[in-house]
C-alpha cells in the first residue's frame, strides 16, 4: 500500500498565517500538522508517499525533506491549482500504479493514526473506505447518506441541506478501482473535481464501498478555532518534563513540558503547557493549553489557550487568550493617550462608565 498526501491547499481560512506560511505547517503542540500525518503513515507500515504541492511546494520540500526522518520515501507531486481532491488523485496516477493506497490530507488531524484502518482496508479489500464523524455544522463538509444497514448510498460536497450529520473525515483508503471513477467524473459547480463525485460513481456502479465512523478525536485545522482545539488535543497527553531551567521563583504546576534551552524565571505556568527550545518566560503567567515555539521571549505577560509561533514576543501585555500568533511577531501595549467619552443622553438616562 501506498499514500497520497495532500498539501497543496491555498489555507484561505488561516490567512493571514498562509500568505507566508502553508497550512499544513502551523504546528500543534509544537509540531507541523503535516508531521503528525507522516508519522501516522509510517506508524501504519506504509514507506512509499506522494506529496501533492501547489504553490507552497518549497516550503514542504524544505519540512519534509526526502522524508527518511520519518522512514518514509517521499516523492513531490506538483498540482498546478487545488482543482480538487479527485484531480490530485488523477495527477498521481503514475505514482500510484496499480497499488491500494491511503489519500490523507495534510492538514487534518486524526489521534490515534491510521492503523486499524489500513489493517481492516487490507484484510477485507473493498473497492473504497471512508471515514465519517458527526459535526454540528454539515454543510461545511462533504456528508455522507447511510441507509437502514449502514451501507452508503449517497454523498454530497458541502450540502446547502445536509441529509445527515455525518461528515468525511481527511482520510480515504482505496483500491485501484477509483482510477476508473475519477476519470469518470465531471467537475462540480465550484469547479473542482470532487472525491464525493468519484466515490458516488462506485456506488452507483455497484463497487463496494463501505464507511466507518470515528469515535476518536478529529478535526479538519483549516481555521483558528479548529488548530486551537487540536492543540488542546494533544496538550491533554503531553507528559511533564523540564530540560531547559526553572528558577526558585517560578511555579510549574500540572503537566508542563519546558524543553532544552528554555529558561523560565519568576514565572507561573498551568499545564498542559509547552515551552518551546531557546524561549524565555520571565516575570508571567502562561495558562492551560498554551503552546510557546522555539525561541520566543514572554515578559511581564499573561497568555493561555493560545499558539504562539517561534521567534515572537510578548512584552507588558494582560491576558491573551484564545489567539494564534504567528512568527515574528511583537505585542506590546498601546501607548497611553488621553481618554474621554461624548455623550448625548436623554432625560432620565442611567449609564455606566469604566474609567
Amino acid at each position: 500500500m501506498k499514500a497520497l498526501v495532500l498539501s497543496g491547499g491555498a489555507g484561505t481560512r488561516l490567512r493571514p498565517f498562509t500568505h507566508t506560511s502553508p497550512k499544513q505547517l502551523v504546528p500543534v503542540a509544537n509540531k507541523p500538522v503535516l508531521y503528525y500525518v507522516l508519522e501516522a503513515i509510517a506508524e501504519a507500515g506504509i514507506t512509499e508517499v506522494g506529496v501533492v504541492v501547489g504553490d507552497t511546494a518549497d516550503e514542504i520540500c524544505a519540512a519534509v525533506g526526502d522524508g527518511s526522518r520519518f522512514g518514509l520515501d517521499v516523492t513531490y507531486l506538483p498540482q498546478h491549482a487545488p482543482l480538487g481532491l479527485s484531480h490530485a488523485v488523477l495527477i498521481a496516477r503514475d505514482f500510484l500504479g496499480d497499488d491500494d493506497f491511503v489519500m490523507y490530507l495534510g492538514d487534518n488531524f486524526l489521534v490515534g493514526g491510521i492503523t486499524p484502518l489500513v489493517e481492516q482496508f487490507t484484510a477485507e479489500r473493498p473497492d473504497a473506505q471512508i471515514l465519517l464523524t458527526r459535526v454540528s455544522d454539515p454543510t461545511a463538509f462533504g456528508v455522507a447518506e447511510l441507509d437502514g444497514h449502514g451501507r452508503v448510498v449517497g454523498l454530497e460536497e458541502k450540502p446547502a441541506k445536509p441529509k445527515s450529520d455525518l461528515a468525511l473525515v481527511g482520510v480515504y483508503l482505496f483500491s485501484p478501482a477509483v482510477h476508473e471513477a475519477v476519470r469518470a467524473i465531471r467537475p462540480s459547480a465550484r469547479g473542482e473535481l470532487e472525491i464525493t463525485d468519484a466515490i458516488q460513481w462506485l456506488i452507483d456502479t455497484r463497487h463496494d464501498v463501505r464507511s466507518a465512523t470515528v469515535s476518536g478525536y478529529w478535526k479538519d485545522t483549516g481555521n483558528v478555532a479548529d488548530m486551537l482545539e487540536a492543540n488542546r488535543s494533544v496538550l491533554d497527553g503531553i507528559g511533564a518534563g523540564v530540560e531547559g531551567t526553572v528558577d526558585a521563583g517560578s511555579e510549574l504546576v500540572g503537566r508542563v513540558r519546558v524543553e532544552a534551552g528554555a529558561e523560565v524565571r519568576g514565572s507561573r505556568i498551568v499545564g498542559p503547557a509547552v515551552i518551546g527550545a531557546g524561549s524565555v518566560i520571565s516575570g508571567s503567567y502562561v495558562g492551560p493549553y498554551t503552546s510557546i515555539a522555539e525561541n520566543c521571549r514572554i515578559e511581564d505577560s499573561e497568555i493561555e489557550f493560545s499558539i504562539v509561533l517561534r521567534d515572537s514576543r510578548l512584552d507588558g501585555v494582560r491576558r491573551v487568550q484564545a489567539s494564534l500568533i504567528g512568527r515574528n511577531v511583537t505585542v506590546t501595549p498601546a501607548p497611553h493617550t488621553p481618554r474621554a467619552h461624548r455623550l448625548i443622553l436623554g432625560d432620565h438616562s442611567k449609564v455606566q462608565i469604566f474609567s
